[in-house]
């Protein structure tokens, strides 16, 4: 029996003491899991990609640090607050442009200083509800960005944005769960997403398991793709918003918001506002993160260029707000941001 939400996928848990991480590495191939005890696999498991998208990411490192101040108090009971301080720069190097990791461990950092006696059982509680927020504000998120399709059709997505990259549902693979439930969505587009296939591997595999039909194209093809028509919307997620609604996503939705508007297809980023960062005022100032020319240059291990080629590798791109004609929050949804649009939404108390 279908599941109602189409959402029968966890990424990542915490059973028996331990963070356990689906192996995205492995996909579609493998359903493995990685069962993780302590704050430097956690780092790793992050810098790796065993875990990847940015909600998923902060979950993981909320879950790190309850490893950590496990093993510190251990030590040190009197000084577990002072030594955590090592495991929290670790998480924070894992990853440079998701934003949720720096928020979760802020969040988690200042949850720990209110804290007195075994700071186990009260910091696992406080991840545990960073993970069930993030699954809530997903629900909500796909609700309001499905009532923004007006007309049922196809959309085209990219990366992966579902319960793999999020505690559970997704952001904009949420909206395409719940425009498709509606019956506003008939067909989901999905690119490759190079060099790691996040699209090809992980959203192809997700809509598969939840039974919502999926065509999968090479970014190349995306152009002729909206130029056939069908297509209604864009819909993506986001790595770090800036405070003008600029947004750092998977290398390659800069060209798709570029592809979008001249072919009069309507663009839509859907992210919690964990991924908001007012410090930054637009975004030429989020880093972006250049990871190993290996990842182009090799696959599973075998290379696939010419021997003595180089590879540039940014993971990330930024598409600017002029281009984004929707962003949609847990706390409701900015048409054509603006810094002004932008401020406001963030200034709400829900």
């Amino acid at each position: 029996m279908p599941n109602p939400f189409h959402d029968s996928i966890r990424a990542v848990e915490w059973s028996n003491g331990a963070l356990k991480l689906l192996d995205q590495r492995a996909l579609p191939r493998q359903r493995e899991h990685l069962v993780i005890e302590d704050t430097a696999g956690t780092a790793q498991a992050i810098k790796d990609m065993v875990v990847r998208g940015a909600p998923a990411i902060g979950i993981t490192a909320a879950y790190g640090v309850v490893l950590a101040a496990r093993a510190c108090y251990a030590r040190s009971p009197a000084t577990w607050k002072q030594d955590i301080e090592t495991d929290l720069e670790l998480l924070a190097r894992s990853r440079p442009t998701a934003v949720n990791l720096f928020w979760a461990l802020e969040r988690m950092r200042r949850h720990a200083a209110t804290l007195g006696g075994d700071p186990y059982p009260a910091l696992l509680a406080e991840a545990q509800r960073i993970h069930e927020e993030d699954i809530a504000a997903n629900r909500r998120m796909g609700e309001m960005g499905a009532e923004l399709i007006q007309s049922p059709g196809a959309v085209l997505t990219h990366c992966n944005t579902g319960s793999l990259a999020t505690g559970g549902y997704g952001t904009a693979l949420g909206v395409i769960r719940a425009a498709y439930a509606a019956g506003r969505v008939s067909q989901v587009f999905a690119d490759e997403t190079r060099p790691w296939l996040q699209g090809a591997r992980l959203t192809a595999w997700e809509l598969v398991e939840d039974r919502i039909p999926v065509t999968l194209l090479c970014e190349g093809a995306a152009a002729h793709l909206l130029k056939q028509g069908g297509v209604r919307w864009v819909i993506v997620g986001a790595d770090r918003i800036a405070a003008n609604g600029d947004t750092a996503n998977k290398i390659g939705t800069y060209s798709l918001a570029i592809l979008a508007r001249h072919h009069g297809v309507k663009f839509m980023v859907v992210a919690p506002t964990s991924t908001v960062d007012m410090t930054l005022a637009g975004g030429d100032q989020i880093p972006i993160e250049i990871r190993a020319d290996s990842e182009v240059l090799t696959h599973a291990g075998h290379p696939v260029a010419a021997q003595g080629a180089q590879a540039w590798n940014p993971a990330f791109d930024v598409a600017p707000a002029e281009l984004i004609d929707a962003i949609v929050t847990e706390r409701g949804v900015i048409l054509s941001p603006t810094p002004e649009k932008m401020a406001v939404m963030m200034g709400r108390q829900d």
